[in-house]
């Protein structure tokens, strides 16, 4: 199986991942309110999962021309879905943070797409079931922040009273 679409696969999967933990670092970083901070970094964290996966089965594609067998676990998003309640109100809808959740949803589709079209192409059921785990978790993530750019929308029409009615 070790062929350069499947390392290339990896590298960039890789890269997005890295990219993805910075720019949440970042955000984080920057954010004033603690919630809002929390939750960039919650993202960062994650961010940080994804790579570690990928480095070790970077490592396992090079050494052993496969994918390995993982057991595809997280954590569950109740929490995360607490806190993104907290975070739709502590955000101001022109705010840097806003922007940022609009930059992460494009990183988070771009990420859903790259390994939606690599789960269709596997070469092995390992692989596909790995990058089909790794799309549905980062729907995860475009789903929170989904909720959170509708609230900041809806928070921008109610405070500028551009509803019609």
């Amino acid at each position: 199986m070790k062929n350069e679409k499947t390392i290339d696969i990896l590298k960039t999967a890789i890269l997005l991942e890295r990219k993805g933990k910075a720019f949440y670092s970042h955000v984080a970083m920057q954010a004033k309110d603690a919630d809002v901070k929390e939750f960039f970094q919650m993202m960062a964290d994650e961010e940080d999962e994804h790579i570690n996966f990928l480095v070790n089965q970077f490592e396992s594609v090079t050494k052993t021309d496969s994918f390995s067998k993982m057991e595809f676990k997280h954590e569950d998003h109740a929490d995360d879905e607490i806190l993104t309640s907290k975070v739709k109100t502590k955000i101001e809808s022109a705010s840097f943070e806003a922007a940022a959740i609009s930059s992460a949803i494009d990183m988070e589709n771009r990420a859903v797409a790259v390994y939606s079209e690599r789960a269709q192409s596997a070469e092995t059921t390992e692989e596909r079931d790995f990058y089909n785990w790794l799309a549905n978790w980062e729907r995860g993530h475009n789903k929170l922040l989904h909720e959170i750019d509708k609230a900041l929308k809806d928070k921008v029409w109610g405070d500028n009273n551009f509803w019609p009615f």
